[in-house]
Formats: C-alpha cells, sequence, structure tokens
C-alpha cells in the first residue's frame, strides 16, 4: 500500500524542483498566497481613516469595524494556510504511509472548501458595506484600498475553489491508484514456485547401491561332510 498514490510518487524519491515549481496546484497556492496580501494589507494600512469628528480612526467599509477585521482575518488565515500547505507540498513525497497521505489530501480538501465559502461570504460583506459607505474626503483616500481588497477577494474565490477541485482530483486518483498493489499481489502469488533441485543431498532410487556382502551364506559347504561317529 506504500508507493505511488494520491498523485505523489513512491515515498523517498527525488523531488524536482522545476516540475514541483510547474505545478497548477503550486502555482494555484503562490497565487492564493499574493491574492491574500493584496485583502489584509490595504485594509491595515489604508482600510482605517480619520472621522469628521476628531482624530478617531473608523473603517472605511462603511465604519463597520467588523468588516475590516474579518477581511483581515481571512486574508491573514490565508496567508498562513497557503505557506502551511505549501510546505506539505513539498514534504509530501516523503510521506510513505498511505493513511498519512489521505488525511493530508482530506485536510487539504476540507480547509480548501472551507475557505472558499469564506472568501464568498467576506466578497459580499465587503461589497454590501462599501456600497453603503457615505462619500467623502476620507473615502475617497482610502477607496483604492477598498477597491483592491474587494477585488481581490474575488479573485481569492476563484483561486481557492481551484484548489479544492485539485485537492479533489488528488482524492479520486488516490483511490483508484491503491488497487495498484493489490494486482502486485495478485500477480506475485500467481508464479509458480520453482522446482525442487536436483542434487541437493536427497538421493534418487537410481543411485541406490545394494549393500556388501548380500550372498547367502551356504550352511553346508561344498567338499565338507559331517563325520559318522
Amino acid at each position: 500500500m506504500e508507493g505511488a498514490s494520491f498523485g505523489a510518487g513512491r515515498a523517498g524519491a527525488a523531488l524536482d524542483p522545476v516540475s514541483f515549481a510547474r505545478r497548477p496546484q503550486t502555482l494555484l497556492r503562490v497565487a492564493s498566497w499574493v491574492f491574500s496580501i493584496a485583502v489584509f494589507g490595504p485594509i491595515v494600512n489604508e482600510g482605517y481613516v480619520n472621522t469628521d469628528s476628531g482624530p478617531e480612526l473608523r473603517c472605511v467599509f462603511n465604519g463597520n469595524a467588523g468588516a475590516c477585521r474579518f477581511g483581515v482575518a481571512l486574508g491573514l488565515g490565508a496567508f498562513l494556510a497557503c505557506a502551511a500547505f505549501l510546505l506539505l507540498d513539498v514534504r509530501f513525497q516523503q510521506i510513505s504511509s498511505v493513511r498519512d497521505r489521505r488525511r493530508a489530501v482530506l485536510l487539504d480538501l476540507g480547509f480548501s472548501g472551507l475557505w472558499s465559502f469564506l472568501w464568498f461570504v467576506g466578497f459580499c460583506f465587503l461589497t454590501n458595506q462599501w456600497q453603503r459607505t457615505a462619500p467623502g474626503p476620507a473615502t475617497t483616500q482610502a477607496g483604492d484600498a477598498a477597491r483592491a481588497a474587494i477585488a481581490f477577494s474575488f479573485f481569492s474565490i476563484l483561486s481557492w475553489v481551484a484548489l479544492t477541485v485539485k485537492a479533489l482530483q488528488r482524492f479520486r486518483l488516490g483511490t483508484d491508484m491503491s488497487l495498484f498493489a493489490t494486482e502486485q499481489l495478485s500477480a506475485g502469488a500467481s508464479q509458480a514456485y520453482p522446482g525442487y533441485p536436483v542434487g541437493s543431498g536427497v538421493e534418487g532410487t537410481e543411485t541406490y547401491q545394494s549393500p556388501p556382502f548380500t550372498e547367502t551364506l551356504d550352511t553346508s559347504p561344498k567338499g565338507y561332510q559331517v563325520p559318522a561317529y
């Protein structure tokens, strides 16, 4: 059951950096990592503006602090998750247990699906709050940052949905390839065992020799007579 399963080769094989970098899954993780920075970065830097009544800072998304906190938490979580799963992809080739590989793929599948849904919620939430934001000098100043966060939230939906699909394909591929071990076992069991080697110390009936002195003894040898008394 060890070896080629869940989209990876046998455990212990050398990792090709060029082919790994060109994999669609790797490109999607890097893109999602960049998109997450483009979401929480503008909100942290320019997402809080001064109010007209005083120096107090408020969230640019309709003054709703929850919208800014949700966008930052969502982007930061995606940033850390992309780095962790990218490291897992690098180490995935070294996992020898099929059970552990299955768990890693299921973790990737579940997290990618969850974050796809959260990105969709975040995109709708930020868009709704931005539409309700009253125009003003502070809003105009932070408008580019708000629109960038909304735009890359939408791009993150696409990238994380694609990661979910890739994880699902890996899971299905692992289920099919696990049958290879059964085929190998059946092929090995069908081979006939070699015959017993000749001359292994057990002599056949053809080489049997009668022991010496097998002639029957004559009780009355010729030329000898029993004397009569």
